[in-house]
């Protein structure tokens, strides 16, 4: 191809249009290289749920804080609905309450507010939680649709800022200025390879050394309880406290996994709790599950919808919801957040290698833009 540009991006989902949308902003012309025809994977299969509070302490928390201000400028410009805005953590059980309390006083709790039952009772009462000890209001958070709004993204990336994508197409090698496709030979003066599940096209034994594995997620979309049911936020409950690190890293989350591993041993072993957002339509977008393979299998037990259904009738409304659409996602997982290696001067190979994609991708776009560039 004769023209070429500062920048190609290989892989299409969040994290290679964060690093797009980075370097078109430094003025840099850009060429987004992806194997499918639309966006297929990670980006479009899980909650559109950009999360702030919770988020590991520090580096990944800072990286949220900044990715939700793009998503809102982004969201904005490129006609992409935020479908509601704040996170509500309802606590079922007495040891909530000291989590919450040691998280709010944090930096991370700046701007949260903590609830007693009948605060929250009043502030929610759409929702019917079966006991209620404590709630945590954040309103740092924010909801898209994801499998709307990651093709509007690209699309207007395209439109408005003239990024150029290469569909249907595998990159075979990646040494600029020269990047091998199979659609021909692209010419870019570095490269940045965000390659999401995909461990063995390009530079594998670098993704190895890492330990990169995958993640299999249960997901699940229902009816609205009632008509013009709606929302106040996000929700989550007790089984997010031990499992997001901003919390489950608390000394005062040890006592609630213990009575979580009492109570709710099986969601524990299948790395469930409870995430809930809405659409526009009302419906309610509801998960999730954890289990890690090299090569996840293609099946989804279940049994394992119903550990996510029990807790969701327990904290958010009772009695049996209708389950519209059912699906799997896959995404990479390692015992870090994210990683950014250099396999040449001019290439960077960036992974998030946990379920944070939509949540920081922004931020480490930025980040690899000025480490390539400055």
């Amino acid at each position: 191809m004769s023209r070429p540009y500062d920048l190609a991006v290989v892989g299409a989902g969040i994290v290679g249009l964060a690093h797009a949308l980075a370097a078109v902003r430094r003025g840099l012309s850009v060429v987004v290289i992806d194997r499918e025809a639309q966006a297929n994977g990670a980006s479009i299969r899980n909650f559109g749920f950009v999360t702030v509070t919770g988020q590991k302490r520090g580096e990944t928390w800072r990286r949220a804080m900044r990715s939700r201000d793009v998503w809102v400028e982004v969201a904005a410009a490129a006609g992409i609905p935020v479908e509601h805005a704040g996170l509500a953590v309802l606590g079922r059980r007495p040891e909530t309450l000291p989590v919450l309390e040691a998280f709010m006083a944090t930096e991370m709790g700046e701007g949260c507010e903590l609830l007693t039952a009948a605060q929250a009772r009043a502030r929610f009462p759409q929702l019917q939680p079966a006991a209620l000890t404590a709630a945590l209001w954040s309103p740092h958070d924010r909801r898209v649709e994801s499998r709307e709004a990651i093709p509007r993204l690209a699309a207007w990336l395209a439109e408005a800022h003239g990024v150029t994508f290469l569909r249907c197409t595998a990159v075979k090698a990646v040494e600029p200025p020269r990047i091998e496709t199979t659609a021909g030979l692209v010419e870019a003066g570095a490269a940045v390879v965000c390659p999401g599940d995909d461990l063995l096209s390009l530079f594998p034994e670098r993704i190895a050394a890492y330990g990169v594995r995958r993640c299999k997620l249960h997901m699940l979309r229902i009816a609205p309880p009632a008509p013009g049911w709606r929302l106040p936020g996000a929700v989550m409950t007790d089984l997010s406290l031990v499992r997001y690190e901003g919390y489950a890293e608390l000394p005062e989350a040890a006592p609630l996994k213990a009575r979580l591993q009492a109570e709710q041993a099986p969601h524990l072993a299948n790395g469930v709790h409870l995430i809930a957002v809405q659409s526009a339509d009302g419906s309610l977008v509801v998960g999730d599950s954890h289990h890690y393979a090299m090569t996840p299998d293609p099946f989804a037990p279940q049994a394992v919808d119903d550990l996510i259904l029990d807790e969701y009738r327990a904290t958010v409304a009772p009695g049996p919801p209708a389950v519209l659409e059912r699906w799997t996602g896959v995404y990479s997982s390692a015992d870090r957040v994210m990683f950014r290696d250099a396999p040449a001067d001019a290439v960077r190979l960036v992974m998030v290698t946990s379920g944070t994609g939509a949540s920081t991708a922004f931020a480490i776009g930025e980040e690899t833009l000025a480490d390539l560039h400055g």
